[in-house]
């Protein structure tokens, strides 16, 4: 007979979860030109002249417009990126961020 004891073998899988994402969000202001809006989405969000400018009007009759969603991090870069282009030249165009549901 045989007396040897086998054990299972057990693994542990870890789950690697999805990060967050988070969208960013253009707010209207009545002071920033609508041709720089579409300059800076174009520039810090890689979109075309249309997207660009469909966005902005999306923002401008809303109040708010989301551009795009990433993970936390580089969402919140790209948002301050461009809210700071917006200060640098004097204007205060707001982007911000927030999780997506």
């Amino acid at each position: 007979m045989n007396d040897t004891v086998t054990k299972p073998k057990t693994r542990t899988k870890t789950k690697v979860e999805r990060p967050r994402l988070h969208k960013v969000i253009l707010l209207n202001d009545d002071y920033t030109p609508r041709e720089f809006v579409t300059l800076v989405l174009k520039a810090e969000f890689r979109m075309t002249a249309d997207q660009a400018y469909k966005v902005m009007i999306t923002a401008h009759k809303l109040g708010a417009c989301v551009v795009a969603v990433f993970t936390k991090d580089v969402a919140e870069t790209k948002a301050t990126r461009a809210t700071d282009a917006g200060r640098a030249k004097g204007y205060p165009l707001l982007f911000t961020t927030e999780p997506e549901e």
